[in-house]
């Protein structure tokens, strides 16, 4: 392996997925189905407005005003995603995973970010870590027209490190986001949704790093 690349959300701070779940159980309203009103289904790249959001075809105002417009035609209320992904609450970072990417660089590999995400959020997230520092380079859907799992955006973020498909890891917390990676020729790593999941997926990483032991 040469590079590592790694998703934001899910892997640097906790899942929306998983503030969805709480939601859904507070609600007793069928997980899968608000995951599939909010988010749209993670194996596929569809035009569900979350999936346009984050291709850069919609305003967060426009894919939030058509998420609350379907959520009552599919469950009754009318449900905010904004107020979702405020339900993460302050996790703050997962400060094993960012050592982790320094233990990578430190060993000579390259390493890159490619997230899912919305133009709008980039004030948010962006500054939670140092880029800069950790990542040689940023591949974010909503700039580039393009969200996982398409292959064409694995296929982007191999090519902007320098690497070859089959010399590139990747880790996610969503299983279609994994899938799509392994069909784009990448070794994939899926983290499991909590935060005493990062370690198995760390140590599942360096296995398949050449960064056991480091």
């Amino acid at each position: 392996m040469k590079a590592v690349i790694f998703d934001f959300g899910g892997v640097f701070v906790d899942s929306p997925f998983a503030a969805v779940t709480q939601v859904a159980a507070d609600m007793d309203v069928d997980p899968t189905v608000l995951l599939d009103v909010v988010f749209g289904s993670y194996d596929d790249d569809t035009d569900h407005p979350w999936h346009r959001l984050e291709r850069g075809e919609l305003s967060f105002d426009d894919a939030r005003n058509q998420i609350m417009a379907a959520s009552v035609d599919r469950i009754g209320p009318a449900l905010d995603p904004f107020e979702m992904l405020m339900a993460l609450g302050g996790g703050g970072l997962r400060d094993d995973m960012v050592e982790f990417v320094r233990t990578a660089r430190s060993a000579g590999l390259v390493t890159g970010v490619l997230t899912n995400n919305a133009r709008e959020f980039a004030q948010f997230w962006r500054p939670m870590l140092p880029l800069d520092e950790l990542f040689d380079d940023v591949v974010d859907s909503s700039e580039v027209g393009m969200r996982k799992p398409d292959p064409r955006i694995y296929a982007l973020a191999v090519e902007r490190l320098g690497v070859q498909p089959d010399q590139a890891l990747f880790v996610d917390d969503a299983a279609g986001n994994v899938r799509g990676a392994q069909a784009a020729g990448l070794s994939a790593v899926l983290i499991g949704p909590q935060r005493s999941d990062v370690p198995a997926a760390i140590a599942q990483l360096s296995a398949l790093a050449g960064l056991a032991g480091r």
